[in-house]
């Protein structure tokens, strides 16, 4: 399992079985930004879901640097922001924000604008009907 940041949840439970791992700055991973963007690539390696998660002050100059992401066990980023826990089987190219405004948070496609239906995202089965 990759090493766990200062900042980020030691211990956290396991939302969604194998999970996999993703790229997260460690902003997100620190908590000195909130996730803001993310976006789904062709898996790197085995363990790799393909999800690059970034929070809302990483500028283009900070994504830049390869010392600026590391490796991480999705859960423990879905952990930190739980509105992930809905992406996580979401089609590779998905380019996505979390938008928090008066109607709450919501997972929002980049591209479009519109909310992803809820019907559409990931539910994990412990809390599934």
């Amino acid at each position: 399992m990759p090493d766990t940041p200062s900042g980020a949840p030691a211990d956290y439970p396991q939302f969604i079985p194998d999970a996999g791992a993703c790229l997260a700055t460690t902003n997100v991973l620190s908590g000195a930004g909130v996730v803001r963007w993310m976006l789904r690539k062709p898996s790197q390696a085995g363990a790799d879901n393909g999800w690059r998660i970034m929070s809302h002050i990483d500028t283009s100059d900070y994504l830049s640097d390869p010392a600026n992401w590391k490796i991480s066990d999705f859960n423990q980023v879905c952990a930190i922001e739980p509105a992930l826990i809905g992406i996580w089987d979401l089609e590779v190219g998905s380019d996505l924000q979390i938008v928090r405004d008066s109607l709450g948070v919501r997972v929002v496609d980049t591209a479009t604008g519109q909310a992803i239906p809820r019907e559409n995202l990931y539910v994990p089965p412990q809390q599934r009907a």
